[in-house]
């Protein structure tokens, strides 16, 4: 593996860079001497971390690891694959921040749900570990055991939730044996509607999965019953299930500013159309996120408008500054026409491995960029990305991915919206779906050079998500081919303006009430409706509570909304109170509502004086009305009695 410590220099300008051949052998004592110096260190190799840990277990300062060899050396265009060490040195110098966790227990109790004698073996191997009940659905001949070693019941599984050491499931036929059974199990009589607790669930029923995106929960484990390999892995996997296991609390959640629903009218719910697992649910005017139950994919993340939801492995403005160290980097050290490819620890590493131990290796364009799940990539990563001065993007999943990236796809479509309209010619973002390191290594060399930002930003800033991505957008705005002031975008976009017609709006003002980011305005002093573009979430709230429907929403950015005042979309003359002259309403409703009592109504008779109360402010109708001593229950006309029961009934006799 070639070593061009020259161009890392460059690139990585304030480091004391130093190359060796054989650090963790003939080499070693220099590696001892580095880790005794104060600062952070970053060894290029991954192989040797744990001798390199061990010879550093006395270091007070941080120490990364970062493989050069399988991403950049090991390639048949190694030989240029020094800017691309340099970028991957920056961002490993990028120091991520800590994230919570949550804590699953378990206390090993496993019902082992299948159709035959496979789930009773599988008891009789985990039964000197777990608390095994094996439960049969639909049982054919099962021969009682010579020694009751664990329950065995019948039943079926018609409804599950839950996670590791918390699931319940609802169970219909279920019945115990007869301890008096001689050659076949016979069973008592069912009952249905019954739940089951347990911490562990081992599924080798061979039917459909209790859980959508089941590979997914903690705590449920599935194998074909007719694989015995397959079977075999899923009970060593139950068997260590037992004690309390931290596991990530993947989203942060700020419930104050989540725009799901205000007054039980429904806005936002692209997390809940998103979440695989079922981990998000309505609560009242915002969602809930069961953190024990959610597997990180992180779409609903990227997809908040708000940025209620935020990622925490690593934050959105933490992962911005890893790719500004990237990108930076490997322009400094003379890199360019740079491809960015997501991909994840798992599927993602191993074919990179595989690619540069039995193929070609990755092109040295290609700039690999971990992260825990590829669907946690936002709209603001991808736009900083084209503003720091990459060519092109690829997110690498799989070839049959665990869980629906629809979310994933449609932050694509909104990028590929965006960097087409700002004059970045070709195919700029698309995923690569395969399992096989060849087809990764032949797509991302088929990528065609395209010209990236000449004068790439060079920002860095922190904050929430939204503000991220405003600023993003807004650099990438400034160093783009073709600057393109309004860009229509798919629909679901978190930008956008509103479309009013005005024609039916009476501006009740029901819509400023119900916007929960002020993008909608009145006026108190006159009866007028605003908009603020750069505020609007694209929530639809505006549109559920509209009573005259006239509101739709217009997805876009327009990227001088930022600087825009607010926009007028509906003003009229105020109403005066005819007693006091107080504005109190709008003339054209007020006018309207007096037309349609006036004569019609037994209160208001033609050209009677008491119709001006209509016309009057609150304070000003209450004195009139009291100076008349006005009895709205008197005079009133005769009607027919309410009609009841009975009086429908006859009704009915009468018809038959």
């Amino acid at each position: 593996m070639r070593l061009d410590t020259g161009a890392i220099r460059r690139g990585c300008r304030k480091s004391e860079i130093a190359g060796f051949r054989q650090l963790c052998r003939a080499e070693l004592d220099h590696f001892r001497n580095a880790a005794k110096a104060d600062g952070p260190l970053i060894v290029g190799c991954t192989q040797e971390a744990a001798l390199f840990g061990e010879e550093a277990k006395e270091r007070a300062g941080t120490m990364e690891f970062v493989n050069l060899r399988e991403t950049a050396g090991w390639s048949a265009e190694g030989a240029k694959a020094g800017p691309k060490m340099a970028a991957l040195l920056a961002a490993a110098s990028e120091a991520m921040p800590d994230f919570p966790f949550v804590t699953l227990s378990s206390g090993g109790v496993v019902l082992i749900y299948g159709r035959d004698e496979v789930a009773i073996e599988a008891g009789r191997l985990l039964a000197e570990h777990l608390d095994v009940t094996v439960m049969i659905t639909r049982p054919a001949q099962i021969m009682p055991p010579a020694t009751t070693l664990f329950p065995i019941v019948k039943g079926t599984i018609r409804n599950a939730r839950g996670y590791l050491g918390a699931f319940e499931l609802t169970v219909d036929d279920y019945a115990a044996p007869h301890p008096s059974s001689r050659n076949a199990l016979v069973f008592k009589a069912p009952r249905n509607d019954l739940t089951s607790r347990c911490d562990i669930v081992l599924d080798l029923s061979g039917g459909t999965p209790l859980f959508s995106a089941h590979e997914l929960r903690d705590g449920y484990l599935r194998a074909d019953p007719r694989d015995p390999a397959a079977m075999l892995r899923v009970v060593l996997r139950a068997r260590d299930l037992v004690g309390s296991f931290d596991k990530p609390k993947y989203v942060n959640f700020t419930p104050e500013i989540c725009v799901h629903s205000r007054s039980k009218l429904t806005g936002c719910h692209r997390c809940l159309d998103l979440c695989p697992t079922g981990a998000i649910s309505p609560d009242g005017d915002h969602v809930r996120i069961n953190a024990e139950v959610c597997a990180g994919c992180g779409q609903c993340a990227a997809a908040c408008p708000t940025g209620a939801a935020t990622y925490a492995l690593p934050p959105a403005d933490a992962l911005l500054h890893k790719l500004r160290a990237t990108l930076l980097t490997y322009r400094e050290a003379g890199g360019s026409n740079a491809v960015i490819l997501f991909h994840d620890g798992q599927q993602g590493t191993a074919l990179i491995d595989a690619l540069a131990r039995h193929g070609d290796g990755l092109p040295a364009n290609v700039l690999p960029f971990i992260v825990n799940e590829v669907t946690q990539v936002g709209l603001e990563a991808i736009a900083a990305s084209f503003a720091y001065g990459t060519a092109a993007i690829r997110f690498l999943l799989r070839a049959k991915p665990r869980h629906d990236v629809a979310g994933l796809r449609r932050t694509i479509a909104m990028a590929d919206a965006i960097v087409v309209g700002l004059g970045f010619s070709g195919q700029r973002v698309s995923t690569i779906e395969t399992d096989d390191p060849d087809v990764l290594g032949d797509v991302l060399r088929a990528i065609e050079p395209a010209p990236a930002a000449k004068t790439p930003a060079t920002f860095k800033t922190v904050g929430k998500r939204r503000d991220l991505l405003r600023f993003a957008l807004r650099e990438l705005h400034r160093v783009a081919p073709a600057p393109t002031d309004v860009i229509a975008l798919p629909e679901g976009a978190p930008l956008g303006a509103i479309s009013v017609n005005v024609d039916g709006c009476t501006l009740c003002l029901a819509c400023v009430s119900a916007c929960p980011t002020g993008a909608l305005r009145d006026d108190p002093e006159r009866p007028v409706l605003k908009f603020v573009e750069d505020a609007c979430v694209q929530c639809g709230l505006c549109q559920s509570t509209c009573p005259e429907k006239v509101i739709t929403l217009k997805p876009q950015i327009d990227f001088r909304a930022a600087t825009a005042p607010a926009r007028i979309i509906r003003e009229e003359e105020p109403a005066l109170c005819v007693r006091c002259g107080t504005p109190f309403g709008v003339k054209s409703t007020i006018e309207k509502i007096a037309a349609k009592l006036e004569g019609r109504h037994w209160m208001y008779p033609a050209g009677d004086k008491r119709l001006d109360v209509v016309r009057m402010c609150a304070d000003c109708r209450v004195v009139v009305m009291s100076e008349q001593q006005f009895d709205p229950f008197n005079d009133i006309p005769e009607r027919a009695p309410p009609r009841t029961t009975d009086d429908y009934l006859r009704q009915r006799e009468n018809k038959d």
